[in-house]
Protein backbone atom coordinates (compact mmCIF):
# COMPACT_ATOMS: atom_id res chain seq x y z
CA UNK A 1 0.00 0.00 0.00
CA UNK A 2 0.69 3.41 -0.22
CA UNK A 3 1.33 6.18 1.40
CA UNK A 4 -2.25 8.22 2.38
CA UNK A 5 -2.83 11.61 0.37
CA UNK A 6 -4.16 14.01 3.05
CA UNK A 7 -3.60 17.60 1.75
CA UNK A 8 -2.80 19.14 4.68
CA UNK A 9 -4.26 22.53 4.52
CA UNK A 10 -7.76 20.53 4.78
CA UNK A 11 -6.45 19.12 8.17
CA UNK A 12 -8.22 20.07 11.33
CA UNK A 13 -4.95 21.29 12.77
CA UNK A 14 -4.07 23.39 9.67
CA UNK A 15 -6.79 25.88 10.23
CA UNK A 16 -6.06 26.28 13.94
CA UNK A 17 -2.46 26.39 13.22
CA UNK A 18 -3.33 29.68 10.74
CA UNK A 19 -5.54 30.87 13.58
CA UNK A 20 -2.79 30.55 16.01
CA UNK A 21 -0.05 31.81 13.71
CA UNK A 22 -2.18 35.14 13.29
CA UNK A 23 -1.70 35.11 17.96
CA UNK A 24 1.51 34.57 18.11
CA UNK A 25 3.50 35.71 14.92
CA UNK A 26 5.08 38.96 16.80
CA UNK A 27 5.61 37.59 19.77
CA UNK A 28 9.00 37.63 21.13
CA UNK A 29 10.90 34.45 21.50
CA UNK A 30 12.23 35.70 25.49
CA UNK A 31 9.09 36.39 26.02
CA UNK A 32 7.75 33.28 25.12
CA UNK A 33 10.37 31.24 27.37
CA UNK A 34 8.99 32.89 30.35
CA UNK A 35 5.55 31.65 29.52
CA UNK A 36 6.12 27.78 29.28
CA UNK A 37 4.49 25.64 30.95
CA UNK A 38 6.26 22.27 30.72
CA UNK A 39 9.92 21.66 29.59
CA UNK A 40 9.21 19.65 26.18
CA UNK A 41 11.84 22.41 24.71
CA UNK A 42 14.58 20.30 25.14
CA UNK A 43 15.12 16.74 23.60
CA UNK A 44 17.49 14.08 25.21
CA UNK A 45 18.16 11.05 23.48
CA UNK A 46 21.39 8.91 23.93
CA UNK A 47 24.57 11.58 23.25
CA UNK A 48 22.56 14.22 21.80
CA UNK A 49 20.35 17.50 23.45
CA UNK A 50 18.36 19.10 20.73
CA UNK A 51 17.03 22.32 22.28
CA UNK A 52 14.13 23.86 20.63
CA UNK A 53 13.67 26.64 23.25
CA UNK A 54 14.79 29.56 20.97
CA UNK A 55 11.77 29.17 18.66
CA UNK A 56 8.87 31.36 18.26
CA UNK A 57 6.57 28.63 19.30
CA UNK A 58 4.57 27.83 22.65
CA UNK A 59 3.35 25.24 23.98
CA UNK A 60 -0.26 25.37 21.71
CA UNK A 61 1.80 25.50 18.60
CA UNK A 62 3.69 22.22 19.31
CA UNK A 63 0.15 20.52 20.27
CA UNK A 64 -1.09 21.94 17.61
CA UNK A 65 1.87 20.57 15.40
CA UNK A 66 1.66 17.46 16.95
CA UNK A 67 -1.94 17.44 15.77
CA UNK A 68 -1.02 17.78 12.53
CA UNK A 69 0.84 14.88 12.05
CA UNK A 70 -1.28 12.47 13.54
CA UNK A 71 -4.15 14.27 11.37
CA UNK A 72 -1.74 13.07 8.13
CA UNK A 73 -0.99 9.93 9.21
CA UNK A 74 2.94 9.82 10.15
CA UNK A 75 3.02 6.68 12.45
CA UNK A 76 1.04 4.92 9.71
CA UNK A 77 3.45 5.87 7.21
CA UNK A 78 6.23 5.15 9.10
CA UNK A 79 5.65 2.09 9.86
CA UNK A 80 5.25 1.46 5.53
CA UNK A 81 8.29 2.63 5.34
CA UNK A 82 10.32 0.45 7.77
CA UNK A 83 7.81 -2.41 6.49
CA UNK A 84 9.20 -2.13 3.05
CA UNK A 85 5.85 -1.18 1.53
CA UNK A 86 5.77 0.66 -1.81
CA UNK A 87 5.92 4.63 -0.84
CA UNK A 88 7.85 5.35 -3.67
CA UNK A 89 4.96 4.89 -5.56
CA UNK A 90 5.89 6.63 -9.06
CA UNK A 91 8.92 4.29 -9.44
CA UNK A 92 6.88 1.47 -7.89
CA UNK A 93 9.77 0.75 -5.08
CA UNK A 94 9.91 0.23 -1.57
CA UNK A 95 12.17 3.07 0.51
CA UNK A 96 14.68 0.71 2.71
CA UNK A 97 18.00 2.43 2.81
CA UNK A 98 17.12 2.12 6.95
CA UNK A 99 17.52 -1.16 5.98
CA UNK A 100 21.22 -1.31 5.12
CA UNK A 101 21.93 0.13 8.97
CA UNK A 102 20.42 -3.24 10.17
CA UNK A 103 21.67 -4.89 13.27
CA UNK A 104 20.96 -7.88 11.58
CA UNK A 105 18.63 -9.03 14.21
CA UNK A 106 15.19 -8.90 12.80
CA UNK A 107 13.88 -9.93 9.56
CA UNK A 108 13.57 -7.57 6.80
CA UNK A 109 10.73 -8.83 3.97
CA UNK A 110 10.48 -7.53 0.79
CA UNK A 111 8.77 -9.53 -1.77
CA UNK A 112 8.70 -12.40 0.47
CA UNK A 113 12.18 -12.59 0.64
CA UNK A 114 14.36 -11.13 3.55
CA UNK A 115 16.57 -8.93 2.72
CA UNK A 116 18.81 -9.28 5.68
CA UNK A 117 21.26 -11.97 4.91
CA UNK A 118 22.19 -10.78 1.51
CA UNK A 119 22.56 -7.05 3.52
CA UNK A 120 25.08 -9.18 5.89
CA UNK A 121 26.84 -10.58 3.09
CA UNK A 122 27.43 -7.01 1.55
CA UNK A 123 29.03 -5.67 4.01
CA UNK A 124 31.12 -8.74 4.79
CA UNK A 125 32.32 -8.48 1.25
CA UNK A 126 32.78 -4.48 2.19
CA UNK A 127 34.85 -5.92 5.38
CA UNK A 128 37.35 -8.43 3.15
CA UNK A 129 38.07 -5.67 0.68
CA UNK A 130 38.75 -3.15 2.73
CA UNK A 131 40.88 -5.10 5.30
CA UNK A 132 42.76 -6.55 2.29
CA UNK A 133 43.75 -3.50 1.31
CA UNK A 134 44.25 -1.41 3.98
CA UNK A 135 46.64 -4.54 4.71
CA UNK A 136 48.55 -4.41 1.67
CA UNK A 137 47.11 -8.01 0.68
CA UNK A 138 45.72 -7.03 -2.20
CA UNK A 139 47.94 -4.56 -4.59
CA UNK A 140 47.90 -2.88 -8.06
CA UNK A 141 49.35 -4.66 -11.14
CA UNK A 142 52.83 -3.91 -10.45
CA UNK A 143 52.55 -5.09 -7.15
CA UNK A 144 52.79 -2.45 -5.30
CA UNK A 145 50.52 -1.52 -2.05
CA UNK A 146 47.34 1.26 -2.85
CA UNK A 147 48.29 4.35 -1.30
CA UNK A 148 45.36 6.39 -2.70
CA UNK A 149 41.31 5.47 -3.85
CA UNK A 150 39.56 7.85 -6.01
CA UNK A 151 36.24 7.09 -5.73
CA UNK A 152 34.24 8.33 -9.18
CA UNK A 153 30.44 9.31 -8.94
CA UNK A 154 28.14 11.84 -8.73
CA UNK A 155 25.25 13.08 -6.42
CA UNK A 156 24.66 10.70 -4.03
CA UNK A 157 27.25 8.61 -5.03
CA UNK A 158 29.77 11.40 -4.41
CA UNK A 159 28.10 13.82 -1.83
CA UNK A 160 27.74 11.25 1.32
CA UNK A 161 31.02 10.01 0.72
CA UNK A 162 32.53 13.15 0.60
CA UNK A 163 31.08 14.41 3.51
CA UNK A 164 31.62 11.48 5.61
CA UNK A 165 35.22 11.08 4.72
CA UNK A 166 35.61 14.71 5.58
CA UNK A 167 33.66 14.66 8.84
CA UNK A 168 35.74 11.40 10.28
CA UNK A 169 38.92 12.71 8.46
CA UNK A 170 40.45 11.88 12.61
CA UNK A 171 39.74 8.54 12.35
CA UNK A 172 41.42 8.08 8.80
CA UNK A 173 43.33 4.60 7.86
CA UNK A 174 46.85 4.77 6.07
CA UNK A 175 44.85 5.88 2.84
CA UNK A 176 44.56 9.48 0.98
CA UNK A 177 41.08 9.37 -0.88
CA UNK A 178 39.97 11.72 -3.37
CA UNK A 179 36.93 12.23 -5.41
CA UNK A 180 35.99 13.15 -8.75
CA UNK A 181 32.43 14.02 -9.43
CA UNK A 182 32.17 16.93 -12.19
CA UNK A 183 31.99 16.03 -16.05
CA UNK A 184 34.59 19.31 -16.39
CA UNK A 185 37.90 17.44 -17.33
CA UNK A 186 39.73 20.14 -15.48
CA UNK A 187 38.34 18.69 -12.47
CA UNK A 188 39.26 14.88 -12.91
CA UNK A 189 43.01 16.19 -14.45
CA UNK A 190 43.61 17.88 -11.36
CA UNK A 191 42.93 14.74 -9.42
CA UNK A 192 45.08 12.32 -11.36
CA UNK A 193 47.95 15.09 -12.09
CA UNK A 194 49.97 14.24 -8.28
CA UNK A 195 49.04 10.82 -8.11
CA UNK A 196 50.72 7.61 -8.67
CA UNK A 197 49.26 5.61 -11.36
CA UNK A 198 50.56 2.23 -9.80
CA UNK A 199 49.63 2.97 -6.09
CA UNK A 200 45.74 4.06 -7.27
CA UNK A 201 42.73 2.53 -6.82
CA UNK A 202 39.40 3.77 -8.75
CA UNK A 203 35.88 3.19 -7.44
CA UNK A 204 33.61 3.52 -9.79
CA UNK A 205 30.56 4.35 -8.46
CA UNK A 206 27.41 4.59 -10.67
CA UNK A 207 24.15 2.27 -10.31
CA UNK A 208 23.35 2.28 -14.07
CA UNK A 209 26.76 2.76 -15.32
CA UNK A 210 25.21 4.80 -17.44
CA UNK A 211 25.64 8.20 -15.92
CA UNK A 212 27.60 10.64 -17.79
CA UNK A 213 29.84 12.63 -15.41
CA UNK A 214 30.64 9.13 -13.91
CA UNK A 215 31.31 7.00 -17.03
CA UNK A 216 33.15 9.96 -18.48
CA UNK A 217 35.85 10.52 -16.30
CA UNK A 218 35.95 6.60 -15.75
CA UNK A 219 36.93 6.54 -19.09
CA UNK A 220 39.26 9.30 -19.13
CA UNK A 221 41.19 7.96 -15.75
CA UNK A 222 41.10 4.13 -17.61
CA UNK A 223 42.91 6.41 -20.45
CA UNK A 224 45.26 7.90 -18.17
CA UNK A 225 46.05 4.26 -16.62
CA UNK A 226 46.77 2.22 -19.50
CA UNK A 227 48.96 4.85 -21.03
CA UNK A 228 50.94 4.40 -17.73
CA UNK A 229 50.43 1.25 -16.89
CA UNK A 230 49.00 -0.82 -20.07
CA UNK A 231 45.70 -2.53 -20.57
CA UNK A 232 45.83 -5.22 -18.09
CA UNK A 233 46.60 -2.95 -15.50
CA UNK A 234 42.60 -2.29 -15.53
CA UNK A 235 41.48 -5.22 -13.06
CA UNK A 236 43.86 -4.28 -10.51
CA UNK A 237 43.30 -0.66 -10.22
CA UNK A 238 39.47 -0.31 -10.89
CA UNK A 239 36.03 -1.74 -8.73
CA UNK A 240 32.68 -1.06 -9.15
CA UNK A 241 29.62 -0.29 -7.22
CA UNK A 242 27.46 -1.16 -9.58
CA UNK A 243 24.35 -3.30 -10.96
CA UNK A 244 24.90 -3.42 -14.73
CA UNK A 245 27.21 -6.58 -15.22
CA UNK A 246 27.41 -6.44 -18.58
CA UNK A 247 29.02 -2.92 -18.99
CA UNK A 248 31.24 -3.94 -16.09
CA UNK A 249 32.46 -6.59 -17.58
CA UNK A 250 33.24 -4.85 -20.77
CA UNK A 251 34.80 -1.94 -18.99
CA UNK A 252 37.79 -4.85 -17.78
CA UNK A 253 36.33 -4.91 -13.48
CA UNK A 254 37.75 -8.03 -12.13
CA UNK A 255 34.37 -9.56 -11.07
CA UNK A 256 35.83 -10.04 -7.27
CA UNK A 257 35.67 -6.20 -7.65
CA UNK A 258 32.22 -5.42 -7.96
CA UNK A 259 29.71 -4.71 -4.90
CA UNK A 260 25.68 -4.73 -5.44
CA UNK A 261 23.34 -1.67 -5.39
CA UNK A 262 19.70 -2.18 -4.58
CA UNK A 263 16.58 -0.63 -6.38
CA UNK A 264 15.69 0.12 -2.87
CA UNK A 265 17.65 2.03 -1.77
CA UNK A 266 17.62 6.09 -3.28
CA UNK A 267 21.01 7.40 -4.34
CA UNK A 268 21.46 10.37 -2.16
CA UNK A 269 20.57 7.87 0.96
CA UNK A 270 22.95 5.14 -0.49
CA UNK A 271 26.03 6.15 1.62
CA UNK A 272 25.41 3.45 3.93
CA UNK A 273 25.50 0.69 1.56
CA UNK A 274 28.22 -0.26 -1.04
CA UNK A 275 28.11 3.34 -1.86
CA UNK A 276 30.16 3.77 1.42
CA UNK A 277 33.01 1.52 -0.15
CA UNK A 278 35.57 4.74 -0.16
CA UNK A 279 34.19 5.50 3.17
CA UNK A 280 35.44 2.11 4.56
CA UNK A 281 38.20 2.20 2.85
CA UNK A 282 39.09 6.02 4.28
CA UNK A 283 38.24 5.07 7.67
CA UNK A 284 38.69 1.77 8.15
CA UNK A 285 35.64 -1.41 8.19
CA UNK A 286 35.15 -0.67 11.87
CA UNK A 287 34.48 2.97 11.68
CA UNK A 288 32.02 2.14 8.73
CA UNK A 289 30.26 -0.22 10.93
CA UNK A 290 29.83 2.20 13.87
CA UNK A 291 28.80 4.96 11.45
CA UNK A 292 25.53 2.23 10.81
CA UNK A 293 25.38 1.64 14.09
CA UNK A 294 24.82 4.73 14.96
CA UNK A 295 22.47 5.29 12.03
CA UNK A 296 20.18 2.31 13.31
CA UNK A 297 19.77 3.88 16.63
CA UNK A 298 18.71 6.72 15.65
CA UNK A 299 15.91 4.59 13.57
CA UNK A 300 15.03 2.90 16.47
CA UNK A 301 14.52 6.13 17.92
CA UNK A 302 11.89 7.30 15.24
CA UNK A 303 10.85 4.73 14.81
CA UNK A 304 9.77 3.70 18.19
CA UNK A 305 9.27 7.15 19.84
CA UNK A 306 6.24 9.01 20.74
CA UNK A 307 5.50 12.01 18.47
CA UNK A 308 6.33 14.38 21.06
CA UNK A 309 9.65 13.05 22.10
CA UNK A 310 11.05 12.17 18.76
CA UNK A 311 13.70 14.46 17.60
CA UNK A 312 13.35 13.89 13.59
CA UNK A 313 9.50 14.81 14.12
CA UNK A 314 9.79 17.65 16.30
CA UNK A 315 12.46 18.82 14.12
CA UNK A 316 9.91 18.82 11.10
CA UNK A 317 7.57 19.96 12.49
CA UNK A 318 9.30 22.90 13.68
CA UNK A 319 10.40 23.36 9.99
CA UNK A 320 7.20 23.15 8.64
CA UNK A 321 5.98 26.08 10.81
CA UNK A 322 8.38 28.50 9.91
CA UNK A 323 8.13 27.31 5.84
CA UNK A 324 4.48 27.42 5.83
CA UNK A 325 3.05 29.79 8.52
CA UNK A 326 5.83 32.48 8.45
CA UNK A 327 6.87 31.86 4.40
CA UNK A 328 10.62 31.03 5.20
CA UNK A 329 12.13 30.17 2.33
CA UNK A 330 15.69 28.74 3.36
CA UNK A 331 17.16 27.09 6.22
CA UNK A 332 20.38 27.81 7.83
CA UNK A 333 22.64 24.65 8.66
CA UNK A 334 25.33 25.81 11.11
CA UNK A 335 27.86 22.99 12.44
CA UNK A 336 30.65 24.27 14.88
CA UNK A 337 33.29 21.88 13.73
CA UNK A 338 35.19 22.23 10.40
CA UNK A 339 35.18 18.40 10.33
CA UNK A 340 31.39 18.67 9.04
CA UNK A 341 32.13 21.67 6.47
CA UNK A 342 30.62 19.39 3.47
CA UNK A 343 27.62 18.55 5.52
CA UNK A 344 25.12 21.93 4.49
CA UNK A 345 26.00 20.72 0.99
CA UNK A 346 25.36 17.25 1.57
CA UNK A 347 22.00 18.18 2.91
CA UNK A 348 21.27 20.63 0.22
CA UNK A 349 21.04 17.32 -2.07
CA UNK A 350 19.31 15.44 0.44
CA UNK A 351 16.07 17.72 1.37
CA UNK A 352 16.32 20.29 -2.07
CA UNK A 353 16.36 16.97 -4.05
CA UNK A 354 13.71 14.89 -1.85
CA UNK A 355 11.45 17.71 -0.91
CA UNK A 356 11.59 19.78 -4.49
CA UNK A 357 8.26 19.33 -5.59
CA UNK A 358 5.43 21.04 -6.71
CA UNK A 359 2.59 17.78 -7.39
CA UNK A 360 1.14 16.23 -4.17
CA UNK A 361 0.80 12.36 -4.04
CA UNK A 362 -2.38 12.28 -6.16
CA UNK A 363 -0.80 14.75 -8.81
CA UNK A 364 -2.51 17.91 -8.35
CA UNK A 365 -0.27 20.90 -8.25
CA UNK A 366 -0.15 22.23 -4.64
CA UNK A 367 -0.91 25.33 -3.20
CA UNK A 368 1.37 25.64 -0.56
CA UNK A 369 4.59 25.68 -0.29
CA UNK A 370 6.91 22.14 0.14
CA UNK A 371 10.82 21.76 0.14
CA UNK A 372 13.34 24.35 2.25
CA UNK A 373 15.97 26.06 0.62
CA UNK A 374 18.98 24.74 2.58
CA UNK A 375 23.00 26.36 3.09
CA UNK A 376 25.29 26.91 5.33
CA UNK A 377 28.58 27.10 6.46
CA UNK A 378 30.51 26.10 9.51
CA UNK A 379 30.95 28.13 12.69
CA UNK A 380 32.99 30.46 13.17
CA UNK A 381 33.61 31.61 9.90
CA UNK A 382 29.99 31.58 8.82
CA UNK A 383 30.06 34.53 11.45
CA UNK A 384 32.53 36.75 9.35
CA UNK A 385 30.35 35.69 6.32
CA UNK A 386 26.63 35.71 6.17
CA UNK A 387 25.72 36.08 9.95
CA UNK A 388 25.32 39.94 8.54
CA UNK A 389 21.88 39.05 6.97
CA UNK A 390 20.64 36.28 9.34
CA UNK A 391 21.17 39.46 12.25
CA UNK A 392 20.35 42.35 10.71
CA UNK A 393 19.18 41.22 7.15
CA UNK A 394 15.23 41.69 6.02
CA UNK A 395 14.43 37.99 5.90
CA UNK A 396 13.28 35.43 8.51
CA UNK A 397 15.93 32.28 8.93
CA UNK A 398 15.65 29.63 10.95
CA UNK A 399 19.12 28.16 12.11
CA UNK A 400 20.45 25.09 13.35
CA UNK A 401 23.48 25.10 15.51
CA UNK A 402 25.59 21.66 15.78
CA UNK A 403 28.30 21.22 18.20
CA UNK A 404 29.78 19.09 19.96
CA UNK A 405 30.71 18.89 23.88
CA UNK A 406 34.20 17.60 23.32
CA UNK A 407 36.89 17.71 21.16
CA UNK A 408 38.78 15.24 19.17
CA UNK A 409 42.48 16.20 20.29
CA UNK A 410 43.14 16.24 23.55
CA UNK A 411 45.43 19.39 22.85
CA UNK A 412 43.17 21.36 21.49
CA UNK A 413 43.06 24.47 23.27
CA UNK A 414 40.66 26.15 21.59
CA UNK A 415 38.11 24.79 21.97
CA UNK A 416 36.55 26.79 23.92
CA UNK A 417 36.34 29.47 22.39
CA UNK A 418 34.59 28.04 19.80
CA UNK A 419 31.54 26.84 21.76
CA UNK A 420 31.63 30.05 23.15
CA UNK A 421 30.46 31.73 19.97
CA UNK A 422 28.28 28.77 19.72
CA UNK A 423 26.16 29.34 22.35
CA UNK A 424 26.43 33.46 22.21
CA UNK A 425 25.52 33.11 18.80
CA UNK A 426 21.93 31.65 19.36
CA UNK A 427 21.30 33.88 22.58
CA UNK A 428 22.75 37.28 20.38
CA UNK A 429 20.21 36.51 17.60
CA UNK A 430 17.08 35.73 19.72
CA UNK A 431 17.64 38.35 22.38
CA UNK A 432 19.33 41.37 19.34
CA UNK A 433 20.15 44.68 21.19
CA UNK A 434 17.53 47.21 21.73
CA UNK A 435 17.49 51.04 21.17
CA UNK A 436 18.36 52.02 24.51
CA UNK A 437 21.22 49.70 25.24
CA UNK A 438 22.78 50.89 22.00
CA UNK A 439 22.59 54.49 23.08
CA UNK A 440 24.12 53.74 26.44
CA UNK A 441 27.31 51.73 24.77
CA UNK A 442 28.03 54.78 22.42
CA UNK A 443 27.12 57.35 24.92
CA UNK A 444 29.96 55.46 27.19
CA UNK A 445 32.46 55.75 24.47
CA UNK A 446 32.47 59.15 24.42
CA UNK A 447 30.21 60.18 21.17
CA UNK A 448 28.29 63.44 21.15
CA UNK A 449 24.70 63.47 20.29
CA UNK A 450 24.82 64.09 17.81
CA UNK A 451 26.78 61.03 16.56
CA UNK A 452 25.11 58.82 18.85
CA UNK A 453 21.86 60.02 16.87
CA UNK A 454 23.38 59.22 13.65
CA UNK A 455 24.81 55.99 14.72
CA UNK A 456 21.98 54.12 16.76
CA UNK A 457 19.75 52.55 14.07
CA UNK A 458 22.91 51.16 12.52
CA UNK A 459 24.07 49.21 15.52
CA UNK A 460 19.96 47.85 16.76
CA UNK A 461 19.62 44.42 15.94
CA UNK A 462 16.16 43.02 15.59
CA UNK A 463 16.39 39.59 17.58
CA UNK A 464 13.88 37.46 17.50
CA UNK A 465 15.20 34.95 15.32
CA UNK A 466 14.71 31.43 15.88
CA UNK A 467 17.83 28.66 16.27
CA UNK A 468 17.89 25.07 17.00
CA UNK A 469 20.62 24.04 19.31
CA UNK A 470 22.07 20.14 18.63
CA UNK A 471 24.61 19.35 21.28
CA UNK A 472 26.28 16.14 21.31
CA UNK A 473 29.10 14.58 23.42
CA UNK A 474 31.73 14.44 20.55
CA UNK A 475 31.82 13.97 16.86
CA UNK A 476 32.41 9.69 16.29
CA UNK A 477 30.81 7.66 13.94
CA UNK A 478 28.39 6.31 16.31
CA UNK A 479 27.28 10.05 16.73
CA UNK A 480 28.16 11.19 12.73
CA UNK A 481 25.39 8.32 11.59
CA UNK A 482 22.95 9.03 13.83
CA UNK A 483 23.17 12.79 13.47
CA UNK A 484 22.69 12.24 9.27
CA UNK A 485 19.89 9.60 9.58
CA UNK A 486 17.85 12.37 11.70
CA UNK A 487 17.74 14.26 8.97
CA UNK A 488 16.98 11.58 6.85
CA UNK A 489 14.10 10.68 8.99
CA UNK A 490 13.09 14.92 8.64
CA UNK A 491 13.31 14.80 4.94
CA UNK A 492 10.40 12.02 5.48
CA UNK A 493 8.21 13.69 7.75
CA UNK A 494 7.88 16.40 5.82
CA UNK A 495 7.56 14.82 2.77
CA UNK A 496 4.32 13.00 4.34
CA UNK A 497 2.74 15.73 6.17
CA UNK A 498 3.36 18.09 2.79
CA UNK A 499 1.33 14.72 0.54
CA UNK A 500 4.59 14.88 -1.95
CA UNK A 501 6.80 11.60 -2.80
CA UNK A 502 10.50 12.53 -1.31
CA UNK A 503 11.94 9.66 -3.06
CA UNK A 504 11.47 10.43 -6.85
CA UNK A 505 13.71 13.25 -8.58
CA UNK A 506 12.65 13.59 -11.80
CA UNK A 507 13.11 16.66 -11.89
CA UNK A 508 17.59 16.04 -12.64
CA UNK A 509 16.74 13.82 -15.69
CA UNK A 510 15.35 16.77 -18.17
CA UNK A 511 18.61 18.82 -18.17
CA UNK A 512 20.52 15.95 -18.34
CA UNK A 513 18.02 14.58 -21.73
CA UNK A 514 18.53 18.29 -23.22
CA UNK A 515 22.51 18.15 -22.45
CA UNK A 516 22.60 14.61 -24.44
CA UNK A 517 20.89 16.39 -27.73
CA UNK A 518 23.02 19.75 -27.27
CA UNK A 519 26.05 17.43 -27.02
CA UNK A 520 25.62 15.74 -30.04
CA UNK A 521 25.27 18.77 -32.08
CA UNK A 522 28.60 20.65 -30.96
CA UNK A 523 30.03 17.74 -31.67
CA UNK A 524 29.01 17.44 -35.31
CA UNK A 525 29.49 21.72 -35.01
CA UNK A 526 25.83 21.47 -35.94
CA UNK A 527 23.41 23.59 -34.53
CA UNK A 528 19.82 22.76 -34.47
CA UNK A 529 16.53 24.86 -33.96
CA UNK A 530 16.60 26.01 -30.09
CA UNK A 531 14.79 29.12 -28.56
CA UNK A 532 16.45 32.19 -29.89
CA UNK A 533 19.25 33.00 -26.47
CA UNK A 534 20.46 29.07 -26.74
CA UNK A 535 20.63 29.21 -30.61
CA UNK A 536 22.99 32.60 -30.11
CA UNK A 537 24.67 31.03 -27.15
CA UNK A 538 25.58 27.70 -28.97
CA UNK A 539 27.08 29.52 -32.13
CA UNK A 540 29.22 31.85 -29.92
CA UNK A 541 30.29 29.19 -28.50
CA UNK A 542 31.52 27.16 -31.49
CA UNK A 543 32.59 30.42 -33.21
CA UNK A 544 35.62 30.85 -30.83
CA UNK A 545 34.73 34.75 -31.04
Amino acid sequence: MSLNKIDPTKTKAWKLLEDHFSEIKSDEIKTLINKRSSNDYHLTWNDFLVDISKNRINDRTLSLLFNLAEECGLKEAISKQFNGEVINQTENRAVLHTAIRTDGKEKIILDNNDLVPSIIQTRKKIQEFTDDVISKNVKGSTNKAFSDIVNIGIGGSDLGPVMVVEALKHYSSRLKTHFVSNVDGDHVLEVLKNLNPETTLFIIVSKTFTTQETISNATTIKKWLVTKLGKKSVSSHFAAVSTNQKEIKKFGINTDFVFPMNDWVGGRFSLWSSVGLSISLAVGYKNFEKLLVGANNMDIHFRSSSIEKNIPVVLSLISIWYNNFFKCETEGIIPYTQYLSRLPAYLQQAIMESNGKSVDRSGNKVDYQTGNIIWGDTGTNSQHAFFQLIHQGTKLIPCDFIGFKTPLFENNTQHNKLMSNFFAQTEALMMGKTRSSVQAELKKSGLSDKEISFLTPFKVFEGNKPTNTILVKQLTPESLGSLIAMYEHKIFVQGVIWNIFSYDQWGVELGKQLASKVLKEIDNNSIEKHDFSTNYLLNKYLSNT
